[in-house]
Parts: structure tokens; C-alpha cells; sequence
């Protein structure tokens, strides 16, 4: 993957959520949920829900965030990306999603780095979580690489950390020579 199309963070509208809806339906893109929804992953999001939906999680900021991945070239979607405040845990859990058909083009890395500005320099939180199956290596190393640690392993989850120190402490180092 080299020099891949630029990506922006793309706040959606209510009637946007089509392609949410249609991410989420995707076999191809969801299978990594199934295990949670069997038998493919996929979750139903019909119409109806969709105004609730975007009122708790649409301009929630610094509570909660959602955004589209849009390629600056033509304006599509090729993913998702989000983070919400778990008060139980006094963190921020985030995730970001690739369309199936997108993936390998360099657009989560890009993404992951957007939703880090935002989290860290825009909404100033101070630590970010993601967990997923230590199997997913892509994952592990696309958070790895930007400086999330590995905190614990249970029943084959790994969850990873990242604190807005060592956000900014890699910042600073990344612009060493």
C-alpha cells in the first residue's frame, strides 16, 4: 500500500444514516462481530431507529463522537469511526470500522490518527480503550504502531490503552530526526 487516498472525518446527517445502516448489514464487513451476533455479524438498523440513534450519539462531543471516513477524492464513505465515555471504567472506548471492500488501502491508519486528534487535541481526554480478539492482528498492530499498550488478555479479548501523555509524548517523538 503505497500513498493512499486521503480520508476525512465526515460528521454525518440523520438522513446520511443509510450508510450506517447498509455497514452494518454487510456480511463481508461485519464478520468480525460474529460472535456476538451470529450467525455474520450483522446488526439490523432499521429507519426507526435511526433518529434516537443520532441524538445520542451525533454532536455529543466530548461525551461521545461518530463520524464517516470519507475518501476526499469522491466524497464516499469507507468507514467509521467513534469513541463514548464508559464511566464504569472512567475511559473513553473507541472503534473504527473499514468497509470490507476498502480495507488494505491504508484508510484505517489515517482514520485511527484522525479520531486520535480529535479525542486528544480537540476533546482533550485523557485516555482512549479498544478491545477486540487477540487473533486480529491487523488491528493489533494498526493500534500498536499508534501507540496504544497492551493492558490485559481475557478469554482471548485483548484490550488496549492509550493515554492522551502517550499520544502527545509520540507526537513529539515522531517529529524527532
Amino acid at each position: 500500500m503505497n500513498n493512499p487516498e486521503a480520508v476525512q472525518l465526515y460528521i454525518p446527517t440523520l438522513e446520511e444514516l443509510d450508510f450506517y445502516q447498509s455497514r452494518l448489514f454487510d456480511p463481508d464487513t461485519m464478520s468480525y462481530n460474529a460472535p456476538w451476533f451470529p450467525p455474520n455479524g450483522c446488526i439490523p438498523f432499521p429507519k426507526e431507529k435511526w433518529a434516537p440513534w443520532y441524538e445520542r450519539w451525533v454532536n455529543q462531543e466530548p461525551e461521545r463522537f461518530y463520524a464517516y471516513l470519507q475518501r476526499s477524492r469522491d466524497k464516499a464513505f469507507v468507514g467509521d469511526v467513534n469513541f463514548h465515555y464508559n464511566p464504569e471504567d472512567n475511559w473513553w472506548d473507541m472503534g473504527i470500522v473499514i468497509l470490507a471492500e476498502e480495507r488494505g488501502k491504508g484508510y484505517a491508519k489515517q482514520g485511527l490518527r484522525l479520531l486520535l486528534q480529535r479525542a486528544f487535541e480537540v476533546n482533550h481526554l485523557s485516555l482512549l480503550h479498544n478491545h477486540f480478539e487477540r487473533g486480529r492482528q491487523a488491528a493489533y498492530h494498526l493500534h500498536t504502531l499508534n501507540g496504544f499498550k497492551e493492558g490485559h488478555e481475557e478469554d482471548g479479548i485483548v484490550h488496549l490503552y492509550l493515554t492522551k501523555e502517550d499520544y502527545f509524548n509520540g507526537l513529539s517523538d515522531q517529529s524527532v530526526v
